[in-house]
């Protein structure tokens, strides 16, 4: 069987229903196997397109995404939306050609170095000289970008490697013997767990990821009733608990909620599962939680005391160490904690000043419209705004760089998770600085019908750098106006095939949302809001989670 034909194969039996990529001469072996495959291909406008797609996908459905890139430029363009991947734990396989073997370390044409480009950014990657080895190193680029603590894994495939004729014989599993995860977590670090939750009086649950990759909600909120515990969320754990909910305290930080901030700074146990500890968490770590005991759960051990100490490490699966702490602790009532914490959070509501056209407005109306909608965003004052005013209510339905910080995610991201549920209303929260960083990608909606909405919430300037420039420079506005209100976004789609529209008055918004949501093609809303609205609350650099302040 040609190789080609036998990655084809591989993939069907993966479970593989969709690749984004683009073809090129490299990988054109790959592309004509393709062909004959029931596998969905999606043609992208750009390979960071692709990649981010492939990413949005895995994040929405828990399954692995898949990208194709031909070599040299093809596949330096994967190279953000991999560590954008890497950054935030996402189970993604990303095929590249490759020149060669014969050819490769002489400057051929498209030639790059791609596994060691992105080493640093990939959680493995191979580079497939002998075509012998090709069926076990794709078994095993699946098995190690969905295990553990999941990530991205390049397989570099030179064209003389593609064309080869093998034996098709795809291994039922893996052999890695440094390689095993460890999921159960350890009974005696279990209980001594335990014995600190029911010695503790201001407990709180920082839930972070991991919980998400997991698919541990449920166990979460399971403890957290138990215990009762509040529930403090990082970016990436938004989701792991309905923020509806009354132990629900929203997310934490430099962005975050005064409540959850306030929470964290005064508990006395810290139960971390499946998070970091990044700075935009955390504040200036040297007075972080002054306090508190922490209990940190985390599949990867490398993540455990990296930022923070610890006083009950537990390296496990969250879905697993948190079903077996519940059944080791019991309820018990903590009167003067809940209602201090229910008191901060009457006194200190997320706000925003009303006047004007606000940006806030729009998330907090797409929420009320949408409120089941999966939630894909840019980077930047946007990604803030929506993660504070649009509360959601289940896993995997916000999605968003939190790691890497990668404007332009967002659209394509949004991408792959409507191709992941086609039935499902997809909306990407945009800034006009990010949108424009991908929005190729409206080709690739328009041609494939793929039905995402874009709330564009166009300020004219590059809005979280503008802040800071207010805030702490002076109003020294250097290379922030993009003049975005000049460009007609509506214009834009329309030139693409897709619908567009400019709302320029908050009474204008609820229509613009409802027709967007019944229209069933992709849609661009380009809402001119106020550009001198800023992200609060807020956390000053090198201040710490209680000296979090607000706009006045």
């Amino acid at each position: 069987m040609r190789a080609a034909d036998a990655i084809v194969k591989a993939l069907e039996m993966e479970g593989i229903e969709v690749v984004f990529g683009i073809p090129g001469g490299a990988i054109i072996e790959v592309y004509d196997a393709l062909y004959d495959s029931g596998i969905q291909h999606i043609t992208t406008r750009h390979e960071q397109g692709a990649t981010h797609a492939a990413d949005g996908y895995a994040r929405a459905s828990g399954k692995v995404g898949v990208a194709f890139a031909t070599s040299g430029p093809g596949a330096t363009n994967t190279v953000t939306g991999i560590a954008t991947a890497y950054m935030d734990s996402s189970p993604m396989v990303v095929f590249t050609g490759q020149v060669p073997t014969s050819m490769i370390g002489n400057d051929a044409f498209q030639e790059a170095d791609i596994t060691g480009i992105t080493m640093p950014v990939t959680k493995h990657n191979y580079l497939v000289t002998d075509a012998k080895d090709l069926l076990h190193t794709i078994k095993e680029a699946f098995y190690i970008a969905s295990t553990g603590r999941p990530g991205p894994v390049l397989v570099d495939l030179p064209k003389d490697v593609t064309t080869a004729d093998i034996d098709f014989n795809y291994p039922k599993r893996v052999n890695l013997p440094g390689y095993k995860p460890k999921l159960e977590g350890h009974p005696k670090q279990i209980a001594r767990a335990a014995e600190l939750i029911m010695k503790a009086e201001r407990p709180v649950i920082l839930a972070g990821g991991g919980v998400i990759i997991s698919n541990a909600s449920k166990e979460l909120v399971e403890l957290a009733e138990t215990i009762p515990a509040f529930v403090v969320t990082t970016l990436m754990g938004k989701g792991s608990i309905p923020e509806t909910h009354p132990l629900s305290l929203g997310f934490a930080g430099m962005h975050g909620t005064k409540y959850a901030n306030y929470a964290l700074s005064e508990s006395d146990l810290i139960i971390a599962v499946g998070c970091r500890f990044s700075d935009r968490t955390t504040g200036n770590v040297a007075m972080f939680a002054p306090n508190a005991k922490i209990i940190h759960i985390d599949v990867d051990p490398a993540e455990i005391g990296k930022n923070v100490n610890v006083d009950v490490p537990i390296v496990g699966d969250a879905k697993k160490v948190l079903a077996k702490l519940k059944k080791a602790v019991e309820y018990k009532q903590r009167r003067e904690w809940e209602d201090k914490v229910n008191d901060w959070k009457m006194k200190h509501p997320l706000k925003y000043k009303k006047e004007g056209f606000k940006p806030q407005y729009v998330i907090e109306r797409a929420c009320e419209i949408m409120p089941d909608a999966i939630v894909t965003t840019e980077v930047g004052q946007n990604q803030m705004w929506a993660a504070q005013f649009f509360k959601v209510k289940y896993p995997r339905q916000f999605i968003t760089s939190g790691g890497l910080g990668t404007m332009g995610f967002g659209f394509p991201a949004a991408m792959g998770a409507q191709v992941a549920f086609p039935e499902k209303t997809v909306i990407d929260i945009a800034g006009d600085g990010s949108f424009f960083m991908n929005i190729q990608e409206l080709a690739t909606c328009v041609n494939y019908e793929i039905p995402v909405k874009v709330l564009v919430l166009n300020n004219g300037y590059l809005g979280m750098v503008r802040q800071w420039q207010e805030l702490f420079y002076r109003e020294r506005y250097s290379a922030t106006c993009i003049g975005c209100e000049k460009t007609g976004f509506e214009a834009i789609a329309r030139g693409f095939g897709a619908i567009g529209m400019t709302i320029e008055k908050p009474s204008e918004v609820d229509d613009a949302l409802r027709e967007a949501k019944e229209i069933d093609a992709p849609v661009v809303i380009d809402f001119r809001v106020d550009y001198q609205a800023n992200v609060f609350p807020m956390v000053p650099p090198g201040a710490s989670l209680k000296e979090i302040i607000d706009e006045e």
